[in-house]
Order: structure tokens, then sequence, then C-alpha cells
């Protein structure tokens, strides 16, 4: 009998990996881009840890060595310590409330000295994922009953109120990606509909007048009614569930989305989301004046809560087909877009390669999207799938929005590009959710819970 002898790239899908190094590579590049002056000197720049360049840099040497120790690693680790992690997830989350520091206007960072901070928003994405798919592989997990989606959903919320009460309501809306995952794994349609009417009917309440919108909502109740008459006749539970859904559109209307608004959401992002469908914002009150004229004074930002998006438009714009070059940027060199190595990196990949160097990028992650759904489906471990469906829609979330922020037909919630913007706790928790993925594929034979 031989002796097996496994090595770190048995079973490995390389593919993942060297997308995952390209990307790394051009975050890289484009943070230098957007931080590179005339007459600094670029080796010394690459090798102080002084730039943002490079501690990327650092920190993509750091997520290589940790992805390295994650391919040695038994697959059922993963499945072991899921629950686990998603216990120090949360702890962690409730940790940034006695212990946080306010940058930028969100107090969901802690810090560590003057030079390493920790989002946990941002790290728990990580543990969620985990738990959620060793939740739905559970042999007695029913997904077609309300009491396991409810509990699955449980799972998902928790950390997404953390965040919002952390002021870190971008991060929070990542998590809703989740529900994709449940999809796969049997929740009903009728859950995303409802999801996606709930979006539909909160931005007709910011387009259109309360009146208005509530005499819309009536008439297509009574339309409702009309076409589904015969349907009444025969089970009258069909009149009480419109009248129902009336009640609650309207309640919507009139009273969830105002309260949202006027206690969740902070003023300068209220703001950003009349600027992106194209509404003025006008406060209602003094206070609100005077917490966006604060938040202009300590963020250093413009007064104008566009203007970030108006910038970006003109350097992806003023790139053209073929683009200027690399650092022959004139907006992004020149600092006129604002957090432009961050939420707005994808202006510097516009600007500096234009048209076609950006389709060529976002052709990479469309090719990485494809990837990891393909791997998905080659499972035989309902938790391996299911995590798989979850660094998708993670990824596919953070990559949309992101890039319809720069480009202003999103709002600017600040959620960074994977792999590519500029931080090293988002580079680590991509980095580690894609090198988990790769393992578990690796043993992709295995049936694990």
């Amino acid at each position: 009998m031989s002796q097996r002898n496994p090595t770190i790239s048995k079973g490995v899908d390389w593919s993942l990996v060297w997308i995952w190094f390209i990307l790394c590579s051009i975050g890289i590049t484009s943070i230098f881009a957007a931080s590179w002056h005339e007459g600094d000197n670029i080796v010394q720049g690459f090798i102080s840890l002084k730039t943002d360049y490079s501690r990327q840099l650092l920190f993509f040497v750091i997520a290589g060595i940790v992805g390295t120790f994650i391919l040695l690693t038994d697959s059922k680790f993963f499945t072991a310590t899921a629950n686990l992690g998603y216990a120090f997830g949360i702890f962690l989350l409730l940790l940034v409330f006695p212990f946080h520091s306010r940058v930028k206007g969100t107090e969901s960072i802690i810090r560590f000295g003057s030079a390493f901070q920790l989002q946990p928003a941002d790290l728990c994405k990580l543990f969620v994922n985990l738990a959620l798919a060793k939740y739905l592989s559970r042999v007695e997990t029913n997904f077609t009953r309300p009491r396991s989606q409810l509990i699955a959903t449980v799972i998902v919320l928790v950390p997404a109120m953390l965040s919002i009460m952390q002021k870190e309501t971008g991060l929070a809306l990542v998590y809703f990606s989740f529900f994709l995952v449940m999809f796969r794994e049997g929740l009903p349609p009728s859950v995303l509909i409802i999801g996606f009417s709930f979006s539909v009917l909160v931005v007709a309440t910011l387009l259109m007048e309360p009146n208005t919108l509530a005499l819309v909502l009536t008439g297509i109740a009574i339309a409702a009614i009309y076409f589904l008459r015969r349907v009444i006749k025969r089970n009258r539970a069909v009149l009480f569930l419109i009248i129902g859904t009336w009640f609650v559109c309207v309640g919507v209307q009139r009273f969830v989305v105002p309260f949202v608004f006027d206690h969740v959401f902070q003023p300068y992002q209220v703001k950003r989301i009349y600027d992106a469908i194209g509404k003025d914002y006008v406060p209602k009150d003094q206070a609100t004046e005077v917490a966006l004229e604060n938040e202009v004074k300590t963020s250093g930002k413009k007064k104008d809560n566009n203007y970030n998006v108006k910038q970006s438009k003109i350097a992806i714009g003023s790139g053209g087909l073929i683009g200027k070059g690399l650092l022959k940027g004139t907006q992004t060199r020149y600092d006129f877009v604002p957090e432009q190595k961050t939420d707005f990196i994808f202006c510097t990949i516009g600007e500096g390669f234009g048209f076609t160097g950006s389709i060529i990028f976002l052709g990479i992650y469309v090719l990485l999207l494809m990837r990891i759904v393909t791997i998905a489906e080659r499972q035989r471990s309902v938790f391996s799938r299911a995590y798989a469906y979850g660094v998708a829609s993670v990824f596919f979330f953070h990559i949309v929005i992101n890039v319809c922020m720069t480009i202003g037909l999103a709002p600017v919630i600040g959620i960074p590009l994977p792999f590519v913007s500029y931080g090293g706790t988002s580079l680590l928790t991509f980095s580690i959710m894609l090198f988990i993925l790769v393992r578990l594929d690796a043993d992709r034979q295995m049936v694990l819970r």
C-alpha cells in the first residue's frame, strides 16, 4: 500500500488564486497611482510602510501568508468552529461600543495605537457566512419551514442591527446579500419579491408627495380587488390579504420610512440618498441642519454632499476610451476626488485606463463571480455550497454598489471594492473568505456538516 502524501496544491482551484492575485495587484497599483507625487522615491515609498500603497502591499503579503495556512487547514475545522466564530464576531461588534474611535462619521472602528485599526462590522461578514452555512447544512434544518427561515434571518440580522447602531449603515446593508444564499437553499421567491417591492415603495415614498402616493396605493388595491373578484368570492381571505397589504404599505409610507430617515440614518446619509435619486434634501429642523454643518466641519468635505460623485464622474469621463495612462490622471493625482483610495478607487482606474480598461477590470470581477458560482454548484456538501454562494453574494453586492456609487447610480454608503480599495481589514476579510472557499472546494468530495 502506497503512503498518501497530500500537498497544498491537491485539488486547489488555482484560477481563483490567480484572480485574487491580479485584483490585489490592480488595487496596489491604483492606490499607488492615487498617492504618488512628483519627486517621491518609489522604492523608499514601498518599503517605508509610511505610505498607503506600502501598507496595502504589507497587508497583501499577510493575506497571502494567511491564505497559505488556510490551504493547509483541514476543511472540517471551518465547520467545527463556525458557531464559535460567529459568537466571537458578535463579541467584537459589542466591543466596539465601549472602545470605538469616531472616524469619518462612523463609530465602528477600534484603534490599536496609531498604525492599526479594526472594523468588526467588516470582519463579521466572514463569521456570518460560516455560521449561516453551518446552520443550513444541519440534518435537522428543514428550510421549507418558517421556523428555520426565521432562525437563519436572525443569524444575519443581529450583526446588521449592531452595525446600524454603530452608524455603519453601508456595511449593515451588505448582510442582506445573504438572503440570496437562503433563496438558493429554498427560501420562497415571494420573500425576495416582497423585499424588492418594499425597496420600490421606499423610493416611491421619497419621490412622490405623501397624499399622492397614498391615492396610488389605494388605486392599486381597488384594481386588485376588481380583477380578483371571482377569486375573492370563493376565498374571502384574499380580500383580507389585499386590504392588509394596503394598510402595511400605507403604514410604511406614512410612518416607517419617515422614522428610519429621521431617527436611524444620519443626516448626511439621508442627503446622499436624496442626491442619488436627484432630489434636494431640505432639513426638517434646525438640529438636522446643524448636524449637517458639523459633519462638513469634522470630515473636511465640501458642503455639497454630491461633490464626491461629481468629481468621480469627471475623473472617469476624462479617461475617455483608453485612459490617460498610469500616473497621468489629473483628477486623482491632485486629490480632486475625496476618498479616491478607498470608496472611490474605481475612478482612479477609469481615469487612468479609460472605458477599455474599466471594462476589462469589471470583466475580471465577472469572471470571479462566474467561477465562484460554478464551484458552488459542484459541491457535494450543503455547507460548502451555501458558503460559496455567500462569498459570491457578498462580492456581488460590494462590486455593484461600489461601482454604481462612483458613477452616481447609487447613494454613497461607503463600502469598499473587493481586493482593490485601500484597507487592511477589508483586504484580509475578502482574502480569507476566498481562500476558505478554495480550501472547501479542494475537499469537495467530502460531505461537511
